[in-house]
């Protein structure tokens, strides 16, 4: 009799369990790149826009003269060196990251130099090149995913001229990331992009 109410118990046990794991618990639905996509979008567009950070190099500053950013105010004995003042239309489009309105520019012996401007457009970032969302095991998310990505500068409403400079040499206007993903509440949100 105690064999029987033994296997009896563990029978009930055994269907109650199953019951359960069939009704009782919803898996998460499939989360597909196009929707981590849209998610890590919605992130970024959260965020404060900013205006991109643009290193200046020799061929830049050239650019940069030619689309009548800045111009010549002053150059040193050495045929070196030299001061440029933002125009009134490179005010419109950059400010220079060290502030103020005078870039000076002063190349070492290789000739080489450089200076920042930051773009007067703002946006947030862009993710792109999504992956497919793989399994992942994330502390305090019991269904979690995760995609690798391309997290890129957004470009809209800067001139031309300045992209033309932010594609040198010294500019980086993308890089790989990785968002974390949870299910939580019924849906999927970004957990941590690193």
């Amino acid at each position: 009799m105690n064999k029987l109410l033994k296997i009896c118990g563990f029978a009930a046990f055994t269907i109650g369990s199953a019951v359960l794991l069939v009704t009782g618990c919803k898996s998460a639905p499939e989360l597909s790149k196009e929707n981590a996509q849209a998610l890590i979008q919605a992130q970024y567009d959260q965020q404060t826009p900013s205006g991109i950070t643009i290193s200046v190099d020799n061929l830049g500053l050239k650019q940069g003269l030619t689309a009548g950013y800045w111009k010549l105010i002053k150059v040193y004995p050495n045929q070196r060196w030299a001061d440029y003042t933002l125009t009134p239309e490179g005010k419109k489009v950059l400010k220079l990251a060290s502030g103020g309105d005078v870039i000076e520019w002063r190349p070492g012996e290789d000739g080489q130099a450089h200076f920042s401007v930051v773009t007067v457009a703002a946006n947030a970032y862009k993710a792109k090149d999504v992956q497919d969302p793989q399994d992942e095991t994330i502390p305090g998310a019991d269904t979690s995913k995760s995609a690798s990505y391309t997290e890129s500068v957004n470009m809209t409403g800067v001139p031309q001229p300045l992209q033309d400079i932010a594609h040198h040499p010294g500019n980086k206007l993308s890089s790989k990331k990785r968002a974390d993903f949870s299910y939580e509440g019924g849906a999927w949100k970004v957990h941590g992009i690193a």
